[in-house]
């Protein structure tokens, strides 16, 4: 079951990367590779009851790789864990089968209790790089999680996940296609489109209230006449 874990594993991450040219080039290249290899190892020991063991090879694995994974944590088959950089995968966590995590997420806990703390990925789940999936919640099966998004609630099947706190994003492709980053085909808030609409209905309000505070002062004109000298009686 290890050794099929693994080619499962080499499998998975040559289906979800072009640049991936032969099996050999993932053993000896990919770093998410290694961090899979030290953590099934680590794993088995955690289970065995071997605790100080399993995280002495995690923490082997993540000097290696740069890549965090708590011995404890649950992983499906066929995770890709591309570049890999800093990303960390707490103590409770469950990841299901084919999902994909870029460089910086972090599958984090909220709290100091020892029960459920850390997030449960359904399978086919891609997760943008530097997004943060925080506390004990779900996301479920097929789910897009985007770019530096924080996520800290339930994420339905299929959703797109964008922002921070996270909110849906509308898409237009369907949620079984695979987007790298998990925002590829999706219509995404642009932040600086949304300030200058806001500036500038502010400018359009401003400029209305100017031309009524200045119709008020001036008020009607003054009536012929108004203001010159009585000329005197002869």
């Amino acid at each position: 079951m290890f050794f099929k874990n693994l080619a499962d594993d080499i499998t998975g991450m040559i289906a979800r990367d072009p640049a991936a040219r032969s099996r050999a080039e993932v053993v000896l290249c990919y770093p998410g590779f290694h961090a899979l290899l030290f953590y099934r190892l680590a794993h088995r020991a955690w289970q065995a009851g071997w605790l100080l063991l399993g995280r002495f090879l995690s923490h082997l694995g993540r000097v290696l790789t740069g890549i965090e994974i708590h011995p404890g944590a649950r992983i499906g088959r066929r995770l890709f864990i591309d570049h890999g950089m800093g990303v960390v995968i707490g103590e409770t966590a469950e990841i299901g089968d084919d999902v994909t995590l870029y460089q910086g997420v972090t599958l984090g806990g909220t709290s100091l209790n020892k029960g459920k703390r850390h997030p449960t990925l359904g399978d086919r789940v891609i997760v943008g790089a530097g997004a943060q999936i925080l506390g004990p919640i779900t996301v479920g099966a097929g789910a897009r999680i985007g770019a530096n998004a924080v996520v800290v609630s339930e994420v339905a099947p299929g959703a797109t996940m964008v922002g921070i706190p996270a909110r849906a994003a509308q898409s237009r492709t369907k949620s079984d296609a695979f987007c790298a980053y998990g925002l590829a085909g999706h219509e995404l808030p642009d932040p600086l489109a949304r300030a200058m609409a806001g500036l500038l209905d502010e400018v359009t309000a401003l400029k209305a209230r100017i031309a009524e505070l200045e119709a008020a002062q001036s008020g009607p004109p003054p009536p012929e006449g108004d203001g010159q000298p009585i000329a005197a009686a002869e």
